[in-house]
């Protein structure tokens, strides 16, 4: 038997809400139960203690599977009311409903004027990473079920020493920062305006530094500051900026570009994509 992609398709259709990445820890976890049950074998549970903590992707799950499922073969009749059946119980016991449980990494923005969204967009695109707006969270403790996140906000609030995006990362900067993240990879980008507000340009990328640091984080993705035509900012120090800046009003041909150049090097700096 072969763990494949349309097993998997038939699957995630019916519970397509509830996340792929859900759902392969959901399909593990029935096996692992029927097995169990069935059997009387513990061989399952070791397929599991081979697993990372955190399955990161389809492909991973299916080659562990597979290798698996080549001296434990199992019929493909026999698995398919079980997976189906796992997909729900999985996601509901396993996972216990949460949408973020399992996930690798999180993209989170504030925007104001649509300008943070937009660039959202491009890392999305970029990383294979759905975007989600920080007005569809409800408690900051959801951004403990991922390995690494990428966070972003405008300055909107301009030379304040504190709640600088004007968004609703204000509102979670205190509960965030009593967060247990360490180990987990985070980046910061930001959006700002180099002409019309040069001295204060992306000053909100230092405060979600100091706020993700503050919880343990391991903070990547630092910048050059060469190219950029501000006078000042709260989130440079020695010619790097903390995060990715990024001008939508003055230099926006320039977005896509530092956009790919940034994801590739959170890549190499290990962020789990």
């Amino acid at each position: 038997m072969s763990f494949s992609e349309p097993m998997l398709q038939e699957t995630v259709a019916r519970n397509g809400h509830k996340g792929k990445v859900v759902v392969f820890f959901a399909l593990l976890l029935g096996v692992a139960v029927w097995h169990n049950s069935q059997l009387k074998a513990e061989a399952p549970m070791n397929l599991i203690a081979t697993l990372p903590g955190r399955i990161q992707s389809p492909s991973a799950f299916k080659a562990r599977c597979n290798a698996y499922w080549q001296t434990h073969p199992i019929a493909p009749a026999q698995m398919k009311p079980y997976l189906r059946s796992a997909a729900w119980s999985g996601a509901r016991d396993g996972c216990r409903g949460s949408l973020t449980c399992m996930r690798a990494v999180g993209l989170y923005y504030g925007t104001s004027t649509g300008n943070t969204e937009e660039v959202a967009g491009m890392i999305g695109e970029k990383s294979g990473v759905s975007p989600t707006s920080i007005d569809d969270v409800t408690e900051a403790k959801d951004f403990e079920g991922f390995d690494g996140l990428i966070v972003g906000a405008p300055t909107w609030n301009t030379g304040a020493d504190e709640q600088r995006s004007g968004t609703s990362w204000d509102d979670f900067l205190e509960d965030i920062s009593g967060l247990s993240l360490s180990g987990k990879k985070v980046a910061v980008f930001g959006v700002g305006d180099s002409a019309g507000y040069g001295d204060n340009f992306c000053d909100a990328i230092e405060e979600l530094h100091s706020t993700f640091a503050a919880a343990g984080a391991e903070m990547v993705g630092a910048t050059s500051s060469e190219g950029y035509s501000h006078t000042e900012s709260k989130s440079e120090a020695d010619g790097k900026f903390l995060g990715l800046p990024l001008d939508q009003d003055n230099e926006s041909d320039m977005t896509e570009d530092r956009v790919s150049k940034w994801v590739d090097q959170l890549k190499s700096e290990g962020m789990p994509f």
